[in-house]
């Protein structure tokens, strides 16, 4: 059942949308307790669903299988390495349920790359020499794990994947089930990641605030710049919700308060081809008109331009330890602000990201939601030897099911097809071409 638009509450959804064709009922049954120990996991950057999805997984186990033991890992696979957990006791148990009043996660993440021994060995992680694969996977031994739900997007849980494959290969099963956990909503072959919606949200109000900022100085450029290294998903939902939230305001033009100087001007996303000096004249006649110009800019639209343009000038441009550029260190936001302030004649620029605002919220209801659906379907599988990771499965009618892990992986682009984003695009008045060149991951 595609859908035409991107619905903004989860009652827009019937049920078969958001857990698949079929509706996803919980199976309640007494089942083979060969799982004595459960560890939780949450590894790279933070979404709006962390803290619940522990929570969820937390009373769920409680509720349907109360003898089994859980851990959960401080910082990641970090606390992995390091043999650091805490047990999750009766108290803890018992006060699960307000882990979904928080974002930020609970049990802490990190970003290490077990297949990056170079960095882990710089870190003191692991000692040089030693295979940090194979120390991991004998730490879950050591710890005696049974089941590991990791909590993460497709480089954590791919890493588990292998962590269970080395156990298998020298006589230790473990179970690996893991949820999908991304802003980008980038996780091949997921429908939706959790936490997506709520950071469009969260960065929707962030962007509200901002953009009041549009009269403070004449030929005013705003560029909000949201997080997406590859994928336009977050930053074109995003600009879809602030829309639909414009949508709820009343204005009084006669006061100079016009849905206009609020409105989005133009959204950028790695998806779409940019034709600077065609973007420029449509921008600058906007900015002679009213005054203002508002930019919806991904983080990793342009990144090929400015990394060349970087290296062209003799600089070096650092990355993390999964060889991702760091974003940061190129600035994006500022590259653009500064190429488009000077061709639409900005007098002053302002550019504000909301990344970390929108992703260490609470989870919204719409969210919520889909953890919970997730992590009851992520225990069941769990407790019957089911690995895999939980999501709707685009290439099987979207189904809510345990996906392989080798079918599992990062990169899916925005698809800049759907209805809803032409409907978007076509109400900013900006021509959509698909880039050129494949967004580089």
């Amino acid at each position: 059942v595609p859908l035409t638009r991107a619905p903004t509450k989860v009652s827009e959804y019937t049920s078969k949308e958001i857990y698949g064709r079929r509706p996803y009922t919980p199976t309640i049954e007494r089942f083979s307790m060969s799982v004595r120990r459960v560890a939780l996991l949450t590894a790279g950057g933070f979404a709006p669903c962390l803290s619940a999805a522990v929570g969820d997984l937390i009373e769920r186990y409680t509720e349907v299988a109360p003898e089994v033991e859980i851990i959960a890992y401080q910082y990641g696979y970090h606390g992995l390495l390091t043999g650091n957990y805490i047990v999750i006791d009766e108290e803890a148990r018992k006060n699960a349920g307000l882990l979904r009043n928080f974002g930020g996660s609970p049990i802490g993440n990190s970003r290490v790359k077990l297949t990056n021994a170079k960095n882990l060995v710089e870190r003191g992680l692991v000692a040089e020499g030693v295979d940090p694969l194979a120390f991991a996977a004998e730490q879950l031994r050591k710890d005696g794990v049974d089941v590991l739900h990791t909590i993460g997007g497709d480089d954590t849980n791919t890493t588990a994947a292998d962590l269970a494959a080395y156990l298998h290969e020298h006589n230790y099963e473990l179970t690996v089930v893991g949820l999908p956990k991304t802003i980008d909503n980038d996780v091949v072959p997921i429908r939706q990641s959790l936490g997506a919606w709520t950071a469009a949200d969260e960065g929707a109000n962030f962007a509200f605030n901002v953009i009041g900022e549009h009269r403070s100085n004449p030929r005013m450029l705003i560029v909000h710049e949201c997080m997406g290294r590859n994928c336009g998903y977050l930053t074109a939902e995003t600009a879809l919700r602030y829309r639909q939230l414009l949508d709820t305001k009343q204005w009084a033009p006669s006061l100079g308060l016009t849905r206009e100087r609020w409105d989005v001007h133009a959204v950028y996303l790695p998806e779409v081809k940019l034709d600077i000096a065609a973007e420029a004249e449509r921008l600058k006649a906007i900015m002679d008109e009213q005054g203002n110009v508002n930019i919806f800019l991904s983080e990793g639209a342009g990144v090929p331009e400015i990394i060349a343009e970087l290296e062209a000038a003799g600089e070096e441009v650092q990355r993390d330890p999964f060889g991702h550029v760091k974003l940061d260190t190129i600035n994006p936001g500022q590259w653009f602000a500064k190429k488009f302030a000077k061709l639409i004649g900005a007098e002053k620029v302002m550019v504000q990201k909301s990344g970390y605002y929108s992703r260490a919220a609470a989870a919204h209801q719409e969210d919520l939601d889909l953890i919970k659906s997730m992590c009851d379907l992520a225990v069941e599988c769990a407790l019957r030897g089911e690995p895999g990771v939980i999501g709707q499965d685009e290439e099987n009618g979207d189904v809510l099911t345990a996906i392989a892990f080798p079918r599992i992986a990062g990169g899916k682009p925005f698809n800049i097809d759907q209805d809803w984003f032409k409907g978007l695009m076509e109400g900013i008045g900006q021509h959509v071409e698909a880039s050129d060149a494949p967004v580089e991951h």
